[in-house]
This record gives C-alpha cells, sequence and structure tokens, in this order.
C-alpha cells in the first residue's frame, strides 16, 4: 500500500515538472529578444541616432566700445530686451569735455581760415593796384618818349637857326633845356615802373603765401570737424544699447565700476532662431546626406519629438577646432573615434514648444537615411 502511494506521488511530481509555463515563458523570452535584437538591426539600417547632440542659439556679446566708469545698469539677469533697448549708461562727463574741445579747436580753426581769406583779399587789392601803376608808368612813359622826340627836333632845328644868328641864344638853350627835361622825365617814369613791377612780384609773393595758407587752414577745419564727430560718436558710446533682441545672461557689472574699451560686459542670446548640433562618430557618416529628414527628442520635453532636416556638415572634426588640437605625430598613437559636428534645423517653426528650448539642452537625434 505504501509503495503504491509513494508511486503517485512521483508521478504527480513528474506532472509538475512537465509543466508548459516555464517552457511558454522561455519562448516569449526568446522571441521578445530575437523581435529585439531584429527590430534593432533594421532599424539601424535605415538610421543613424546619436545622443552627443545640444540645442545651439545665436549669443551676442555686450561690449564696451569706450572706457568709463558705470553710471547705471537698466537690466537683470535673464531679463528679456528688444533691439536698442538701453542696457547700461556710461558716465559721459570725461567725453563730454572732450567733444567741448574739439568744437573749440574747430572754431579756432574757422577764424584762422577767416583771417587768412582777409588777407588773400587784401593781397589781391594791392595786387591790382600795383598792376594799375605798372600800366600808368607804361603810358606816362611813351608820352613822355614822344615829348622828347619832339624836343629832339625842337633842338635840332635851333641848333641850325643859332649858326644863321636866326633865334638869341636864350631860345637855343631853352630848347636844349627842354630836351634835356625830356629825356629825365623817360628815366623817373622808367624808374617808377620798375619799383611798381618789383612791388607787385612781392605782392604776389605774399598773395601766394597767403592761399597756402588758407589751404593750410582749411585742411585744419576738415581736421577739427572730423575730431568733433569722433567725439560725439565715443560720447555716443557711453550709452550701450542691445544689438539684438533676446535674453540677457548673468549680469556682473554694478555701478561705480570702471569698465575697459573693448571689454566684454555679458551676453545676449538671441531670440531670431534655435539649431541643433550633433556630433555623429565618423564611422555614421558615411549615408548621412544634407536634406534628410531628422526627428530630435529633447530630454527637458519628454513625449515630444521634434521635425528636423539635416542642413550641413562641419569642415572639419570637432578635435581640430580644439584649443589643443591632437597631434597623432609625436609619442604613441592610439586610435580614437572621432565625430564630426552636424548642424540640424528644425522644420516645424510653428512648434511652440521651440520657444521653451535653450542653448545647451541635451537632446537625441535620430537621422532617417531613406
Amino acid at each position: 500500500m505504501a509503495t503504491t502511494v509513494t508511486e503517485e506521488r512521483n508521478t504527480e511530481e513528474v506532472k509538475k515538472k512537465r509543466s508548459p509555463i516555464f517552457l511558454i515563458i522561455l519562448i516569449l523570452l526568446v522571441g521578445g529578444g530575437t523581435w529585439f535584437g531584429l527590430s534593432k538591426y533594421f532599424h539601424g539600417k535605415h538610421h543613424e541616432e546619436t545622443d552627443d547632440a545640444t540645442i545651439e542659439a545665436n549669443v551676442s556679446p555686450v561690449i564696451s566700445r569706450v572706457s568709463g566708469y558705470v553710471l547705471s545698469v537698466n537690466v537683470a539677469d535673464n531679463q528679456y530686451v528688444h533691439k536698442g533697448d538701453t542696457l547700461m549708461v556710461l558716465d559721459p562727463r570725461d567725453l563730454e569735455i572732450v567733444l567741448k574741445q574739439a568744437e573749440a579747436a574747430l572754431s579756432t580753426a574757422k577764424s584762422n581760415l577767416s583771417s587768412a581769406q582777409a588777407n588773400s583779399n587784401a593781397a589781391s587789392k594791392t595786387i591790382g593796384t600795383s598792376q594799375a601803376a605798372v600800366a600808368t608808368a607804361d603810358a606816362q612813359i611813351q608820352a613822355a618818349k614822344v615829348n622828347e622826340t619832339r624836343t629832339a627836333q625842337d633842338l635840332q632845328r635851333y641848333e641850325n637857326l643859332i649858326k644863321d644868328h636866326s633865334i638869341t641864344q636864350q631860345q637855343y638853350e631853352q630848347a636844349q633845356a627842354a630836351h634835356e627835361l625830356a629825356v629825365r622825365q623817360i628815366q623817373i617814369l622808367e624808374d617808377q615802373k620798375r619799383q611798381a613791377s618789383v612791388q607787385t612780384g612781392v605782392v604776389s609773393s605774399q598773395s601766394a603765401a597767403t592761399s597756402t595758407q588758407t589751404g593750410v587752414a582749411s585742411s585744419i577745419i576738415k581736421q577739427r570737424e572730423v575730431d568733433v564727430e569722433n567725439a560725439k560718436l565715443n560720447l555716443s558710446y557711453t550709452v550701450i544699447i542691445a544689438p539684438e533682441s533676446g535674453i540677457v545672461s548673468k549680469v556682473p557689472i554694478q555701478p561705480g565700476q570702471l569698465v575697459q574699451t573693448g571689454s566684454s560686459l555679458f551676453s545676449i542670446v538671441l531670440s531670431n532662431d534655435k539649431w541643433v548640433v550633433a556630433n555623429f562618430k565618423e564611422t555614421q557618416y558615411n549615408k548621412m546626406a544634407v536634406g534628410q529628414k531628422v526627428t530630435v527628442h529633447v530630454d527637458a520635453i519628454p513625449n515630444h519629438d521634434f521635425d528636423a532636416v539635416l542642413s550641413s556638415f562641419s569642415p572639419a572634426t570637432g578635435s581640430k577646432f580644439a584649443l589643443l588640437p591632437p597631434d597623432n605625430a609625436s609619442g604613441n598613437f592610439v586610435k580614437v573615434v572621432q565625430r564630426l559636428p552636424v548642424k540640424i534645423d528644425f522644420t516645424n517653426k510653428s512648434d511652440s514648444l521651440i520657444q521653451k528650448l535653450r542653448a545647451g539642452m541635451n537632446v537625441s537625434v535620430d537621422v532617417h537615411l531613406d
């Protein structure tokens, strides 16, 4: 009887061991693994993926073009600003003094030009007077020569008449004196003409010098006008405005702080565009091409995929743009798979969630190769 009971128990244990549950679970696991492996295999044939990707945006640095002490700061951290909004104001008093000095120098240059022009006009009038004197002397010389010719002829006739005692000695001497006076008059007039000519030359030289001074004064005025414009431009730089619309980064500047020319004060992340830069392995690059569809998944916004397109490839790998690029010609060589930056643009600009994206966010990208 005991043997029969034992056999029945063994039979029940064998039936339990032959239960199909274990086999079913095993089949499901093998089938699920096979399906997962095949799906990944076929997916990998038509897709390239990477999670080495981030959101990028244009970042505009706010730079001071002049040195000065900060008078006021009109923005706060993470504040949205529009293009042309006043961000900071520097103390303008030093530059206002420079502008006044430039304006005073311009006024002095204009006064010098007026004086040079007055001297030039006076010299021109003097030249005209001298030239008129020369012309008058020429006319007088011609009249004196006519008179000298006439007296010479009279003297010759009187010489013939005195030989015949037809005239008195006094009449002859008067004719001789008249001729000598005519000759002397010509010499005096020629001396006056020479003096007038010399004076004309001197005045002409003075006029040329005055014209040169006028030209120099005009050039100085142009230089002073440039100085005034430069001073006004530098004065306008004391008001620092937003170059574009966007969100201000951390603002470390405080009133009273001295800023230097060309120093970067803070940055503005522009709101005009956002894109993705994904760093694919060089072994993934073969089948990728510009224009392929891309699905972008942002870690900060789960359960939402963004439509995008592959727009361009970097001309070199990321290591070539590093501060210290690798030099494989020195030391021991270890082959490292390089990554190539790829730019991906969003295609659905109407997606409101794009506005929530911030530069530097981690994303995963899936490039559709077909």
